[in-house]
């Protein structure tokens, strides 16, 4: 959203008069709370002037494609949300245009956009990062938890998370946080992607118990996955699962309204399948967890760069990208990619053979509805339920049967 300095003036001075928190008031407007803070600080330190348009000039060198420019704008104007990191990101992995996070900055800066000036956090102590070397050597396990709106009902969700690759390898949302029902979504996705090495939990009781072993305990034990419990009072141990459970409230729960409990499971599954396979991640090089976890990245590293240069060549020659078409990965262990030529789709395997491969052409459309498909990711559904039985007595569950009681 493009703004003249009076039109800055007048919503601030609204704002002001409102009484209204900035975080309540900015998405009446269209804003982000930073603007409306950073607007406030110009206005404290410079008067009305602080406000108007500046003039702007393109630095020497940092100019970018017109086509470039206007990928970054029309990105920005569909996800008001992202970042400039994301957005180089989005646009190496999509149309394969290369431009830095600097030079999205400068684009959006001069299209009128108040970038966000985000106050690093101060941590009382020094955070220790790690991470492991390969997918499977370690998942981590959380519980997360929000209403559903129509319903007014509190829902449980748990997730197992690749710390190598922050691939999410399972899920389940059910009206208890039982833990049979985290027991149910860890064999869901060792059925799918094989045991993990060790598992990271914290201290919840559907983990851990004071007395004897823990129902997950034993699970892990007789198939034997090291179970490492993080310390007391130490989130950022999950910081990898903790973070994902932002990303989802952000991009997804925290505006999405679902009809019930099963039409929420199916919804965040896809999500869930959107985070794992297309959405770039900062934290692994602007790739995504699929990437990773199925090892191909270095077949995706590659492949980006060399269609970034190609498009860079086609941009200087013609002001015209490439069309983008492209898809690699590992079959059995064997490396491939996929690309277009002109009208041609050329096979690339591992050891350089390349074949010229036929596209099948799409199926007739049929009369009847589709319905929406199911998730990719592996989810754990207890039997019987179905998200619309009665709520149970305080400190009962159906799933109490299947656990053999409670466990404290």
């Amino acid at each position: 959203m493009v703004l003249t300095g009076a039109q800055r003036l007048l919503l601030l001075d609204t704002w002001r008069r409102s009484q209204l928190p900035a975080g309540d008031f900015a998405p009446l407007v269209g804003l982000t709370k930073h603007s409306l803070y950073a607007w406030k600080r110009r206005f404290e330190d410079e008067g009305p002037a602080g406000l108007a348009d500046k003039p702007r000039g393109s630095r020497r060198g940092s100019r970018v494609p017109e086509v470039t420019r206007r990928s970054i704008l029309m990105l920005k104007e569909d996800n008001p949300d992202w970042g400039c990191q994301r957005i180089t990101d989005v646009l190496a992995r999509g149309p394969g245009l290369g431009v830095s996070a600097g030079s999205v900055a400068r684009v959006l800066h001069d299209a009128g956009y108040e970038l966000e000036e985000r106050q690093p956090r101060i941590h009382p102590d020094r955070i220790r990062r790690f991470e492991r070397s390969r997918a499977n050597e370690l998942w981590q396990t959380d519980l997360f938890t929000f209403v559903l709106k129509r319903q007014n009902r509190r829902v449980h969700l748990v997730g197992f998370m690749d710390d190598y690759s922050r691939f999410m390898v399972g899920y389940g949302l059910h009206a208890t946080a039982s833990a049979a029902l985290v027991i149910e979504v860890l064999r869901a996705a060792i059925a799918n992607y094989q045991a993990p090495a060790e598992l990271l939990t914290d201290n919840g009781t559907q983990y851990v118990t004071w007395r004897g072993k823990s129902a997950f305990a034993r699970e892990c034990e007789a198939r034997g996955i090291r179970q490492i419990v993080a310390t007391p009072r130490r989130p950022q141990t999950l910081g990898k699962i903790e973070r994902f459970w932002g990303t989802l409230w952000r991009e997804c729960v925290g505006t999405a309204v679902f009809l019930d409990l099963e039409d929420a499971r199916r919804r965040i599954g896809h999500f869930i399948d959107h985070y794992n396979f297309q959405r770039p991640h900062q934290g692994i090089d602007g790739l995504v967890p699929a990437d990773r976890f199925f090892q191909a990245a270095p077949e995706v590293l590659k492949v980006l760069k060399e269609r970034v240069a190609a498009n860079a060549l086609a941009l200087a020659r013609n002001g015209i990208p490439k069309d983008p078409f492209y898809l690699t990965g590992q079959v059995a262990g064997r490396s491939f990619s996929v690309h277009a030529e002109g009208e041609r789709v050329i096979l690339t395997r591992e050891e350089g053979e390349r074949r010229e491969i036929e596209l099948v052409g799409p199926r007739e459309r049929t009369a009847e509805p589709v319905g929406m498909p199911d998730p990719i990711c592996p989810q754990g559904v207890m039997p019987g339920g179905d998200g619309n039985e009665e709520p149970q007595a305080p400190g009962e569950s159906v799933l109490d049967e299947l656990t053999g009681g409670r466990h404290e």
